[in-house]
Parts: structure tokens; C-alpha cells; sequence
């Protein structure tokens, strides 16, 4: 459109290679958003908790755990949209506990050990809901030779 004004949703040139996964989080529909989006060669990963059907975590009290989850759940979603945990270029992971700091970053080290994204990590006042202690999203891109 001219002036560079957003394309409305019935506009099909911006959709045509955009790809939405939904893991069926209970924030998804309420909030308007996908858990991932895919565009061309690119990946974007939405803030993934442990969330059960609740939305409250699977694992409360554990950081680790939650955030061993919250990255199967990235995993699943970059899958589904035809990437893979090696091609994930940048993770930030938001934690509520400074204290929590080192397991978490131990489960990013496991799953990322050959990967090595650039990450972020910070420490948050809470997230939507008090018994979850880890939110992480993920960018993705595909390397082509």
C-alpha cells in the first residue's frame, strides 16, 4: 500500500509466505497472537512459559523445569513451522528469581550447547501469572548455502 501503511488482513501479498503456529496456549486466542510466526527464511517465537491449560505452570517452584519445557514448546512450534532448534539465532529468557539465574541458563546450555544464539537474560517483577518463574522466545532463521 502506498506510504508504507500495514496491509489489511484481507491483503494476500503479506500472507502469502506468513505462517502461524498455534500450540493452543490459553493466552493465544485472548490475546490475538500465534506462538510462532514464520516469514521467508525467518522464524519468531513468541514469550513460551510451561503454561498448562490453566495457565498455570506445569512445574511450579521449578526454574529449571519450566524452562526445560518452555524450550520443548519452542521446539515443537519452530517444527511445526519447518525449522529446527539449530537454526535458532537469538533467545531471550525472562526469569523472576535472580536466584533461578544459573539452572536456567544450565537448561539453555544443554539444548544449545552447539547452537550458541545470542541470548538475553533478565530479571522481571512477575509474569501473567505468579506460579510461572521462566518466559523465553526465540528468533529463527535459515541458513542457506
Amino acid at each position: 500500500m502506498a506510504g508504507g501503511a500495514p496491509c489489511p488482513p484481507d491483503c494476500l501479498h503479506d500472507l502469502v509466505s506468513r505462517r502461524h503456529v498455534s500450540t493452543g496456549g490459553p493466552w493465544e486466542a485472548i490475546g490475538g497472537y500465534s506462538r510462532a510466526v514464520a516469514v521467508g527464511d525467518a522464524c519468531y517465537v513468541a514469550g513460551t512459559t510451561d503454561a498448562g491449560p490453566d495457565g498455570r505452570s506445569l512445574h511450579p517452584g521449578d526454574a529449571a523445569a519450566q524452562a526445560r519445557t518452555a524450550l520443548a514448546v519452542i521446539e515443537g512450534a519452530l517444527g511445526e513451522a519447518g525449522f529446527a532448534l539449530a537454526d535458532v539465532v537469538r533467545t531471550r529468557i525472562h526469569i523472576v528469581d535472580p536466584a533461578d539465574a544459573d539452572a536456567v541458563v544450565a537448561v539453555h546450555g544443554e539444548v544449545f550447547k552447539h547452537v550458541r544464539p545470542a541470548a538475553t537474560l533478565v530479571v522481571v517483577a512477575r509474569l501473567i501469572e505468579p506460579s510461572l518463574l521462566v518466559e523465553i522466545d526465540a528468533d529463527a532463521r535459515r541458513a542457506y548455502p
